[in-house]
């Protein structure tokens, strides 16, 4: 087994001993790229965003700056958009749905170092998985750690760090997160018609 398939399966592996071509470097170099481009030129940055990334939807946009581990790692759906210095360090695979927003400074970290201090000075490290589901908000500032699942429609407050699975349709926050409540039928109808009073104001301007 190759040092990088150690990696991305969660198993040790020295990060010194990754495989060439699968070289981190080039993906963190086309990171900086992408922060030095102007904002005007929207364009060139989704298409170079898109080049980063191991997949990504038609409709994605990572507002620069961003951050990135090897990129490539990273799989992204439908319709995504983050905001400023969002950190992406995707030792191990990051699975994003669909209509996922993120604000600023949001982190997904998925390495992990071993408990025992000398195993740790040896270089070995080792990493867990991270899957967001589709329709997930993430606040300002929210650190997701090794190994979380967040299920679909779910809203993750600011601030907070989540360090175990969410269900799917909630509230979360706090450090470490905590399940404040429930989505329910009341936030859904309360915000559609929030939507369609918005429409009529629009069509009486």
């Amino acid at each position: 087994m190759s040092e990088y398939q150690r990696m991305i399966s969660g198993q040790l592996y020295s990060a010194a001993k990754i495989e060439k071509e699968y070289n981190p470097q080039t993906s963190r170099a086309l990171a900086q790229k992408i922060n030095q481009i102007s904002l005007l030129e929207q364009e060139k940055i989704i298409a170079l965003e898109k080049q980063l990334f191991g997949s990504t939807g038609k409709s994605i946009y990572v507002n620069p700056p961003l951050q990135v581990d090897y990129g490539f790692n990273t799989h992204i759906g439908e319709n995504f958009y983050a905001n400023v210095d969002c950190i992406f360090l995707d030792v191990a695979p990051i699975t994003i749905g669909d209509d996922v927003m993120f604000g600023p400074r949001v982190s997904l970290i998925t390495p992990l170092h071993p408990i025992d201090a000398d195993v740790r000075a040896r270089g070995l490290e080792y990493a867990k998985p991270i899957t967001i589901g589709n329709r997930v908000w993430l606040g300002a500032g929210v650190i997701v750690n090794p190994g979380v699942t967040i299920g679909e429609g779910t809203i993750v407050g600011s601030g907070a760090v989540v360090t175990k699975d969410l269900p799917a349709y909630v509230i979360a926050v706090g450090n470490p997160a905590r399940v404040l409540r429930e989505i329910s039928e009341e936030d859904k109808h309360y915000w559609e018609k929030q939507e369609s009073d918005y429409h009529e104001t629009k069509k009486a301007d």
